[in-house]
């Protein structure tokens, strides 16, 4: 359960990282993109960095919990299957 956690919460946070450009990219401007002042790129690292900190560490975690809770797991399930 903790590995599906964890994998829906990196899931996540990669689906907001990308929805958040698609959205942006949705106006017609007939091929013509502006470039990005300093202040709009340095947002977009800034929160790009924090999707992705946050996606890594929900991985982590839900990893590192699985590993631990596993071998319990598979324990507990042949415990009733004797």
């Amino acid at each position: 359960m903790l590995k599906k956690a964890g994998f829906v919460a990196a899931t996540a946070a990669g689906l907001m990282m990308i929805g958040s450009t698609a959205f942006a990219a949705t106006t017609d401007d007939h091929g013509y993109t502006p470039d990005p002042s300093f202040g709009d790129a340095y947002a977009t690292f800034i929160e790009g960095g924090g999707a992705l900190g946050y996606g890594a560490a929900s991985l982590v975690a839900g990893a590192y919990a699985g590993v631990l809770t596993s071998p319990a797991l598979v324990l507990h399930s042949l415990e009733h299957h004797h």
